[in-house]
């Protein structure tokens, strides 16, 4: 957490009106359209926040960042495995259980994420930013796949030349059930390099203690096996209690090197690196332990720790050259990001009837060590014209090679150790502990084509028409291996590759009806890209060929909104219609179990999406916003291999998992000046009605989740380059469930020698007070 700067205490842009009041809205330039453009004047629905405010708002994480933004819903996971899959989600497209995550799914989020120019989920820290933008609905013509229910772009500051400047800060914190304190200590440094170069330095460390208290996990011997106190055929076992395991260390550094050799061009290389080491979840498990204990607040029933990491880099080259009549831009990126996690499987194992036959073993513990890798060389080429007076348009050319990975080994820790005593004449039965073994590598390759043309027809009317062609090929090859018992089944590899290419389109209309007002319609498309399963078709582990591909889901956006600036006050009211078609659902094949992604039927989601912002006075300052979002199935979801008149998976009229109907978001801040002093205080709040677990006729997965309210508080005091801020996170402590694994599916099994309880619930992060010294330099 960065703490405040003085700029953001107040300091507004003054600008005079016809009526001769003056606004004190500050203007925000935002890139969304790939020109520079003021918020209020982008002909759909976008939301922007500035890097400034995140720091004012003593924003800690994207979760708290994303609920602040109307429309936006997240599951929030914490911090263990948060750069494995995106969590966000804009008007409901969704369909996956909201408790995945633990793994690199196939399927790309239905929400696109960007850092600069480069697309790309990587989860990270809020540090030294510029803004966020958040564009609503899909957006394909401009960035392509992924974009289903919107994008999410993160920009970083950039240098500034000619001038040294900086900042440090520090931060202490103490949260709600943890016996620790937690600290982050950032800074930024800004060097000139001559008069047409400059370098900026960011540097963050973080150190928070953990809130979840694992109560029950197993002792475990030099070998990692769970200890045996009277022997390996007793079935007694040795249980401890860990405290606040869900720790956090957290570093990054990011490096940007600005070059402007003429006013006419402009070359920007920036580096990230962050590095995470997380001890286990900040989840809580509900109900009894297998001896009949309940479980309390922030305790956990894993009979293991479940540690995670992950380390990304990240590099991007953008150069712009001014052509005179248009704005040529190179942006060529490469990114390597890779992590691993242990997960505890002993509880599914054990809800599990036909996987029933392992627990013939005291003390069992099967871990699921998972890992996954995500590579890529991004390269865009586009072409921005100036502002003409008839004409606009942007043309462009985007390709992606890409590599992904995804691993699971899963253990049965000690068995082996226990076969050979029970049986020792048939111990060359047992192998190993290791009882599955499976990884996906999939290459992927994308070619696309897009552009914009905007024509003014007339002072107060625009028309775009925009079009995206692309043209992907992917390779999948997967293994999978039953290793536990010697000749059961034979190690398998299978491949398959996949290919596909159509044509996106969008039209948009603008009307300037006044001076301050705009209203803007809009029909656009997105797609997210289908692939292969490679399941294998004959051998051990033959699947049905129905599993073998999954094709691109699209959606179709209908879209009409009225937006504007009046003195103090800016808003924007849309309402909107989705159609999607072939929703993607990430699961597991009916035979083995493989990592497969399905096709559904089709969904809908309709709703509106509002905000607010303004001034009541000098000192006053307020935001409002609202959604409301009705997204359900619209036709019954089928497995592949057993389609109707087969029971369906999901149901006509299901309600799309993750995502409230109703939203609200709201802030109120204070700004005065006290002598030399500036003093800052704001309050907002974020409130989301009723959600569901996932969208599957199965109760063991689709369970409804309580609406929740989170306030936050902070207060700021600044003198000349100094600030001390002072600030509160979820004031009243509620638990903001967000996703859940269900009893049902991994709770405990004592008549199965499980006397853990593997259930439990995503909670945001509960009550925390914290402080913030910034020096600016």
């Amino acid at each position: 957490m960065t703490g405040v700067s003085a700029t953001s205490l107040g300091t507004f842009t003054a600008t005079a009106q016809e009526d001769d009041t003056v606004s004190r809205q500050n203007t925000i330039t935002v890139t969304a359209t790939r020109r520079d453009e003021s918020l209020v004047d982008v002909p759909y629905n976008i939301s922007a926040v500035t890097g400034e405010s995140i720091e004012a708002a003593s924003i800690l994480d994207d979760a708290e960042l994303l609920r602040s933004i109307p429309g936006v819903a997240v599951v929030d996971r914490g911090a263990r495995n948060s750069g494995t899959m995106n969590s966000a989600r804009i008007r409901g497209l969704a369909v996956d259980s909201n408790g995945l995550g633990d793994y690199a799914v196939s399927a790309v989020a239905s929400v696109s994420t960007y850092v600069n120019d480069t697309p790309i989920f990587a989860n990270f820290l809020l540090r030294d930013l510029e803004r966020v933008e958040v564009l609503r609905g899909p957006q394909g013509t401009l960035y392509g796949s992924g974009s289903l229910g919107g994008t999410i772009r993160y920009i970083t500051r950039d240098p500034d030349l000619g001038e040294y400047n900086g900042y440090v800060s520090a931060s202490g914190s103490s949260v709600e059930g943890s016996e620790g304190l937690g600290y982050s200590v950032d800074g930024a440094f800004n060097m000139p390099i001559g008069d047409k170069a400059a370098l900026r330095i960011v540097g963050s460390v973080g150190d928070y203690p953990g809130i979840t208290d694992y109560v029950n996990v197993y002792e475990l011997d030099s070998s990692g096996i769970p200890v045996a106190p009277n022997g390996i055929l007793d079935t007694a076992a040795s249980y401890k209690s860990v405290e606040d395991a869900d720790t956090v260390d957290v570093w990054m550094g990011r490096a940007t090197l600005l070059l402007e050799p003429t006013d006419k061009m402009s070359i920007k290389i920036v580096h990230t690196r962050q590095s995470d080491e997380v001890g286990g979840r900040r989840q809580s498990t509900v109900g009894q332990d297998g001896f009949g204990n309940t479980y309390g607040d922030y305790e956990n029933g894993s009979i293991q720790l479940e540690p995670s990491s992950r380390d990304i880099n990240a590099t991007s080259l953008e150069a712009e050259f001014d052509l005179g009549f248009a704005t040529l831009t190179s942006s060529t990126s490469h990114y390597d990001h890779t992590g691993e996690s242990v997960s505890e499987n002993t509880g599914f194992y054990a809800q599990a009837g036909f996987l029933s036959f392992y627990y013939t073993y005291p003390r069992p513990m099967a871990s699921a060590v998972r890992t996954f890798a995500d590579e890529a060389v991004v390269q865009e080429v586009r072409l921005v014209s100036d502002d003409g007076d008839a004409f606009d348009y942007v043309v462009g050319g985007f390709y992606r090679k890409q590599q992904l990975e995804g691993t699971q080994s899963s253990f049965l820790r000690g068995f082996k150790n226990w076969w050979d005593a029970y049986l020792p004449f048939a111990a060359t039965a047992v192998t190993r502990d290791q009882d599955f073994a499976y990884r996906r590598t999939e290459n992927f390759e994308e070619v696309s084509l897009f552009g914009e043309l905007t024509w003014h027809t007339s002072p107060d009317l625009d028309l775009t028409v925009g079009a995206r062609y692309f043209d992907n090929k992917s390779e999948n090859v997967t293994f999978l291996d039953l290793p536990l018992y010697a000749g059961v089944s034979d190690p398998t590899n299978a491949s398959f590759s996949a290919s596909e290419d159509d044509v996106l389109f969008k039209v948009n209309a603008s009307w300037h009806y006044n001076e301050y007002d705009m209203l803007y319609a809009t029909i656009s498309e997105g797609y997210r890209r289908g692939g292969s399963n490679a399941v294998p078709l004959t051998g051990s582990f033959a699947e049905d060929p129905r599993w073998q591909l999954y094709t691109p889901d699209s959606v179709v956006n209908y879209e009409v909104g009225v937006k504007g600036e009046r003195g103090d006050i800016r808003y924007d009211v849309s309402a909107f219609l989705v159609d999607w078609t072939d929703p993607q659902l990430n699961t597991a094949s009916t035979n083995w179990g493989f990592f497969t992604v399905q096709n559904g039927g089709e969904a809908q989601s309709y709703g509106l999406e509002a905000s607010l912002d303004g001034y009541l006075n000098d000192n006053w300052h307020y935001s409002l916003g609202y959604a409301y979002v009705n997204a359900e199935l619209t036709k019954d979801f089928y497995a592949p291999d057993r389609p109707a008149p087969a029971a369906p998976i999901a149901l006509d009229g299901a309600m799309l998992p993750g995502t409230p109907e109703h939203q609200l978001n709201w802030a109120l801040d204070y700004t005065r000046d006290l002598n030399n002093w500036t003093w800052y205080s704001r309050v907002d709040g974020y409130y989301q009605s009723e959600t569901r677990n996932g969208v599957g006729v199965s109760p063991t997965y689709n369970v409804p989740l309580d609406g929740f309210a989170i306030w936050n508080a902070t207060t700021t005091f600044t003198r000349n380059n100094t600030s001390f801020s002072l600030w509160m996170k979820n004031i009243a402590n509620d638990d903001g469930v967000t996703g859940v694994f269900t009893e049902a599916y991994m709770g405990t099994a004592p008549a199965q020698g499980y006397f853990g309880n593997a259930n439990k619930q995503l909670i945001s992060l509960p009550r925390t007070i914290g402080v913030t010294v910034r020096q600016n330099f």
